[in-house]
């Protein structure tokens, strides 16, 4: 497995770790991931749109953790962040740390798609 040493969005060691070094798991939970983003993140931009405290964090808590998975980078602590606003109900700059997850998070599943597809 190659993976670009540039890309900080990906924590390669961690996420082989978690998985007791088994590539073929992580292959198998980079794709799972990969389907489940995009449904999770449409739900949070929802949230986002009807500014519910609750949903938001419900969905950046959610998101932050199957990110976890393979990194605590730019993803994670953006949907970190996301969640914090959500749970203390301060909705002044969700919007711009919505662009903030789906940018960090959009670079990540970049770098996982060309993993799982070698």
């Amino acid at each position: 497995m190659v993976h670009n040493e540039e890309a900080s969005s990906l924590d390669m060691d961690r996420a082989l770790s978690r998985m007791g070094g088994d590539e073929g798991l992580f292959r198998e939970i980079g794709v799972l991931f990969l389907e489940e983003c995009p449904p999770a993140l449409r739900a949070l931009r929802d949230a986002v749109a009807s500014r519910d405290p609750g949903a938001i964090e419900r969905g950046a808590h959610s998101l932050k953790g199957s990110i976890a998975t393979f990194g605590s980078g730019p993803a994670f602590q953006a949907a970190f962040e996301l969640e914090k606003q959500g749970r203390s109900g301060d909705l002044a700059m969700v919007e711009s740390n919505l662009e903030r997850v789906e940018h960090s998070l959009g670079r990540l599943c970049t770098e996982l798609q060309a993993i799982v597809s070698e």
